[in-house]
């Protein structure tokens, strides 16, 4: 038997065996290995097998499979704070804490081991390649020696800059650097470019978007291909597109918004609603394999954080021509619906349309309206009742929704104040209001009409696809949820989506719900884009895609254009839906890649921000719920969604230990316990913007006033 050959019928047997069942004495009979060299040969490849960690020994000297043993290979993911996540797959990961990386840096290849085979917390053993080619650092000055102090604390050694004289820098200058080689001692590194001093409006948020390869420059063949188009619609292309100038047409966004790219019209017919959502027309812009796809699908999606938007295409378009701004024309994709009283989709026409629309409206200002200000109405009241109609038309959507089983998770989201050199002023709850709803709803019912027609059309496209959740995932949240006091009573194994959102209502007026939202939704599947319609669970839909943001996404842009080609234009040639097929798999992978980093990058941000606001908030009291419990300590998490770690060293009073199936910290003197949900007293005691951390103390003092948000 070949080598080769022999070392794969070994893991063969180790792996279809009983767990345990094989030593080398077993393994050398069931293989008739009896020579010494024959011996000499198996321990070889069993010894390769283990260095590649595809099998393990356990303590008896028996063989088992890597994951039988709890040992995984992968990419690791390390957020800012520095807790690390191993991806197993799209469903599954190992959380590691920052104490167990054991030097592993973000996206490095690592070999992980399961602290126990039923958790999912584990360390790493072997950091296999550094994959990690780009950093941020700050420059230090000091009696004319400069040095590099580098943002992520990970990256440890003695550090060269091989470019350095090319540069000036002075103390606190921010770079971007390329490590050239990384060896145990040693870091070469070369500056990209310079990004300005560390205290500079904006460098801090820069330098989050850059390590998450960010750019918020475009390429100058970019910028000349967008400055080339016309930034008004031109007679020739109002060819072939239905006129629906004639329609009283609005635009609902924030008030900071400046791209705007859906717009509504409706109109009551008896006892239904004509709903047209209006899409900005991206793809009449963005050709195929021009630069500026090329670009937009590098990009994959506009990157928003606390005072900037870094978006998918040059300002002149986002801004500008693709825009629906209001009074005048532009180039769009209609999906015009007829409603019925039960809020179902009867009849529908999706096709190229031209609007111009009437005026951009604010959620706030809609919200006001709604109820009835009396400035507003007189200031908006050439649009009629415009707003009650789709107020009613939504609710109708809405309900059969909520019928069918759609999960509303309703998570607090921070909107973070800050002045205009970027310091954080304030943190809010932001406000969802009746006309985010509405807005929501009609995208919702436009993207599924959509999808159902990309589908039974059999058109090339991506779907926005989310799985039902694993049974492991949701047996664990259901044991959680019992530790505080509620049952699931579902079928866990075949969860139905209204079997989640009837028990998730039992919360809702509870301290513990954003605990109970948030880890529900921790065991949810992610949602990712994909070729196939797989269906989306949370939102109890077969069907589902991403069609009404062309502008900030590259999944709508790509739908828009498979519209264009296969159903407006009706391309039948095999060869070219073939082709299109295998991109839609290839570009389901790249824009769920691309929208992972912009989640990420914008959460970093949000996190250094958050870290930012609470350094003149140190000694402080605040009152606040456990979000979460680990073995070196919980979470807390304040009123405004400012999140800390009471780190199990703070408690001094007794020793700690932590009882993981119960999601409880307790003391082993006292009896003391910290579980998850719990209503707790903190002081903050420290927070470091650089780190992105902040840290809470425990105050058992009832008397002490908590502070309020100034």
């Amino acid at each position: 038997m070949e080598m080769i050959e022999l070392k794969n019928s070994l893991y063969s047997k180790i792996e279809t065996g009983k767990m345990g069942t094989y030593d080398i004495e077993r393994l050398a009979k069931e293989f008739n290995l009896t020579s010494t060299s024959d011996f000499v040969l198996l321990n070889k490849l069993l010894n390769q097998l283990e260095d590649e960690y595809v099998i393990a020994r356990n303590p008896k000297n028996f063989f088992l499979t890597a994951i039988q043993a709890g040992i995984y290979k992968g990419n690791i993911s390390i957020n800012r704070k520095g807790f690390g996540f191993l991806d197993l797959d799209e469903n599954h990961s190992i959380y590691i804490s920052p104490d167990d990386l054991k030097g592993a840096m973000n996206k490095d290849e690592v070999v992980v081991k399961l602290f126990k085979l039923e958790s999912n917390e584990g360390e790493v053993v072997k950091i296999i390649t550094r994959n990690t080619d780009i950093c941020i650092g700050t420059f230090k000055v000091f009696k004319g020696a400069i040095q590099v102090e580098l943002d992520d604390e990970r990256l440890k050694g003695r550090i060269v800059v091989k470019n350095l004289s090319k540069f000036k820098v002075v103390s606190g200058t921010k770079a971007q650097f390329k490590i050239v080689k990384m060896l145990k001692h040693t870091i070469d590194l070369e500056i990209m470019q310079l990004l300005g001093h560390k205290d500079d409006p904006g460098v801090d948020v820069l330098s989050i978007l850059l390590q998450h390869d960010i750019n918020p420059v475009f390429p100058d063949e970019v910028i000349d291909e967008a400055n080339a188009i016309s930034q008004e619609v031109l007679p020739e292309q109002k060819i072939g597109r239905k006129d629906c100038t004639n329609l009283i047409v609005v635009t609902i966004d924030g008030d900071d918004s400046k791209d705007f790219d859906d717009a509504i019209s409706i109109v009551k017919e008896d006892d239904n609603y004509r709903l047209y959502v209006h899409i900005a027309d991206v793809s009449y812009y963005v050709t195929e394999n021009s630069a500026l796809d090329i670009e937009a699908e590098n990009r994959g999606t506009s990157t928003y954080v606390t005072d900037r938007v870094v978006p998918m295409l040059p300002h002149v378009l986002s801004n500008g021509i693709c825009s629906l701004n209001p009074k005048v024309e532009r180039l769009t994709l209609t999906c015009e619906m007829v409603i019925d009283s039960n809020g179902e989709v009867t009849t529908y026409e999706i096709y190229p349309s031209i609007i111009r629309s009437t005026e951009r409206m604010t959620y706030n200002n809609v919200n006001k309206i709604l109820k009835h200000d009396e400035v507003l109405c007189r200031r908006y009241e050439h649009l009629g009742n415009l707003f009650e109609m789709m107020e009613d038309c939504a609710k109708r959507i809405r309900k059969r929704r909520e019928l069918a089983g759609a999960i509303d998770f309703e998570k607090d989201e921070a909107k973070i104040i800050v002045d205009k050199n970027g310091r954080v002023q304030d943190i809010q709850l932001r406000d969802r209001g009746e006309s985010e709803k509405i807005i929501e709803d009609f995208m919702i019912c436009a993207n599924v009409t959509v999808a159902k027609h990309m589908k039974w059309l059999e058109i090339p496209s991506l779907y926005r696809v989310h799985e039902q959740p694993l049974a492991k995932k949701l047996r664990d949240f259901a044991r959680m949820a019992l530790v505080l006091g509620h049952k699931f009573k579902g079928n866990i194994e075949e969860v139905r989506p209204i079997e989640i959102q009837k028990f998730l209502s039992q919360f809702k007026d509870e301290p513990e719900y954003p605990v109970v939202s948030t880890m529900l939704l921790r065991s949810m599947q992610k949602a990712k884009y994909d070729a196939k319609c797989l269906g989306h669970f949370g939102l109890a839909l077969d069907e589902y895609l991403h069609f009404t943001s062309p502008i900030r996404r590259y999944p709508d842009l790509i739908v828009h254009r498979m519209l264009h080609k296969y159903s407006f234009n009706h391309c039948l040639d095999v060869e070219e839906i073939k082709k299109d097929e295998l991109k839609m798999d290839k570009l389901g992978q790249e824009t769920s890649d691309r929208e992972r980093a912009s989640t990420e990058a914008e959460r970093d941000v949000e996190d250094m921000k958050k870290a930012e606001f609470m350094e003149n908030k140190i000694g402080l009291y605040y009152d606040g719920v456990i979000s979460s419990v680990t073995k070196f300590g919980f979470f807390v998490e304040l009123a405004n969604t400012v999140e800390g770690l009471v780190h199990v060293q703070s408690l001094t009073d007794d020793y700690y230990n932590f009882d993981e199936s119960n999601f409880q910290l307790i003391g082993e003197r006292t009896g003391t316990v910290y579980r998850l949900g719990q209503e707790v007293r903190i002081k903050c005691s420290d927070a470091s913007k650089e780190k992105g951390t902040i840290d809470f103390i425990v105050h058992k003092d009832k008397k002490k006033k908590k502070q309020r948000w100034i």
